[in-house]
């Protein structure tokens, strides 16, 4: 921030002029975020960041089109190779749909109104196995003022109604899928353990690595970050009130499946997208958590009868079903553990969330943000309500202009950088601090711990010959907890 107060640019309400200049910000590009600089206008780029960029949790397989999506073959078949009917059949077909930011006043930045969309994206996977998105509807309710941008639109309407939905992908997945579903899910899983779980119990000697600093982390972002005057407010459009609505509305929506890797694939119809790294590395990790975590609970719990009767446990789950789930039993989420296996699995997706998962949303925020234009974090006008309006010189005063840029900038930087912090990082399998007194316990570690070098090993084989690695639930680079 020093280096962009020095070059003028931290507190600059001046809007950009020409998209080369900021290329000169980008002052620590990396492979990839050059690559997102070079590639971030192409459609198949723009499908991939859907499977592989930082928010891989809102695609879905389409099966019947939304009633408030009327896309039809003539706009996006036009040349009678496929109908949506048959390629729905098949799978191919594919929705994200914004809908948790409907109706939001967006935010009030330096006395400017912002702005915001709650877009529905139509993908199509095509026969190279490509995802392209075939059609973006910008609000949720049809009408003469909310066309649906189509790939043969003009070059520039096509372009701002995808630089819209990067915008709406930035402020979904920063409050739903990186704060809420990982920090904020965190905070309640530590706080809950130092409340119910005496240090001598193998639950928290097991747990206590996944929760260094996750505290120290979410307070810091609380009263810095996200608080009313923090730098959240003023550079993203989701910032003050809008930022409470969503996170009330995704608290809503969530559930145990979701934050149950195998069973949230399934549920979005995933199984068998092709170049889906998210997934298959998340898999992998997920199934290598839930053998160690069966190992070492099965070793302590002989019996069913032993976890229901361990007041620890159920005053653990007890807290995080009442106070990090509003004791609303529709979330799916245990109110109590009666067999060895319901507890496994939900220590599974604790250890997950807080370390694969975390990893996956936040390791790669620099690299696809760190470009401004692939994820906008404020728009400065409205999403266009008619074709044939939207020039170069009007996506250039849409877009953030340079002091929300350079805030922007500097935020997903020190988020996305592990190694610029001396306390960082410890990575998963490694427990430094650990007290465990039995042979059993440390064999089943070196078990793991093999299993998650094994990991790593192909995943470093896999990317080689890819244009675009896919490293974030990579092993060796994931973080234990949720710790910046």
């Amino acid at each position: 921030m020093g280096e962009m107060k020095l070059w003028g640019l931290a507190d600059s309400k001046e809007n950009w002029t020409d998209l080369d200049h900021i290329k000169a910000i980008l002052w620590t590009k990396n492979s990839l975020s050059g690559r997102v600089q070079e590639h971030w206008k192409e459609d198949a780029f723009f499908g991939y960041q859907f499977l592989n960029g930082v928010n891989p949790m809102l695609i879905r397989r389409c099966s019947a089109l939304p009633n408030n999506f009327p896309v039809t073959d003539e706009m996006v078949f036009s040349g009678g190779l496929y109908t949506l009917v048959e390629e729905m059949k098949k799978g191919n077909i594919f929705l994200c749909d914004y809908k948790l930011l409907d109706g939001l006043t967006p935010n009030i930045i330096d006395g400017k109104q912002q702005y915001m969309a709650a877009p529905l994206v139509l993908l199509h996977k095509t026969p190279h196995d490509e995802l392209m998105p075939l059609a973006i509807q910008l609000k949720q309710t049809p009408a003469g003022d909310n066309p649906i941008f189509l790939p043969t639109d003009s070059k520039y309407d096509w372009l701002m109604a995808k630089i819209f939905v990067r915008s709406a992908d930035f402020n979904l997945h920063e409050i739903n899928g990186h704060l809420l579903r990982t920090h904020l899910l965190a905070e309640v899983f530590t706080v809950s353990l130092m409340r119910n779980v005496p240090r001598e119990h193998l639950l928290h000697k097991l747990l206590l690595p996944h929760n260094r600093y996750t505290l120290e982390i979410n307070v810091l972002a609380r009263n810095h970050l996200i608080s009313e005057n923090g730098s959240f407010s003023q550079f993203v459009s989701s910032g003050g009130e809008a930022l409470k609505t969503i996170l009330k509305r995704s608290l809503s929506s969530l559930t145990y499946s979701s934050l149950c890797i195998p069973e949230d694939i399934t549920e979005r119809g995933l199984e068998a997208v092709p170049n889906f790294y998210y997934r298959d590395d998340g898999l992998k990790l997920w199934g290598i958590i839930q053998r160690f975590v069966q190992g070492m609970l099965s070793f302590h719990y002989e019996s069913n009868a032993e976890v229901w009767k361990d007041e620890h446990l159920q005053d653990w789950i007890s807290e995080i079903f009442k106070y990090g789930f509003l004791s609303r039993s529709s979330t799916g989420i245990p109110q109590s553990f009666t067999t060895v296996a319901e507890l496994v699995k939900f220590v599974t997706m604790v250890i997950f969330t807080c370390s694969g998962q975390h990893s996956a949303v936040n390791t790669g925020q620099y690299d696809y943000g760190g470009w401004m234009p692939n994820a906008p974090s404020t728009m400065q006008l409205p999403p266009p309500t008619r074709k044939g309006t939207t020039s170069e010189e009007t996506m250039l005063q849409t877009l953030p202009n340079k002091g929300q840029t350079a805030k922007a900038m500097v935020t997903l930087w020190l988020l996305s950088h592990l190694g610029k912090c001396p306390k960082l990082p410890v990575h998963l399998g490694h427990y430094p601090d650990a007290d465990f007194d039995d042979t059993t316990p440390y064999e089943l570690m070196k078990a793991y711990q093999g299993e998650l070098q094994t990991l790593s090993a192909h995943i470093r084989l896999r990317n080689v010959p890819l244009k675009v690695p896919y490293t974030y639930i990579d092993p060796e680079t994931v973080e234990n907890s949720v710790a910046i």
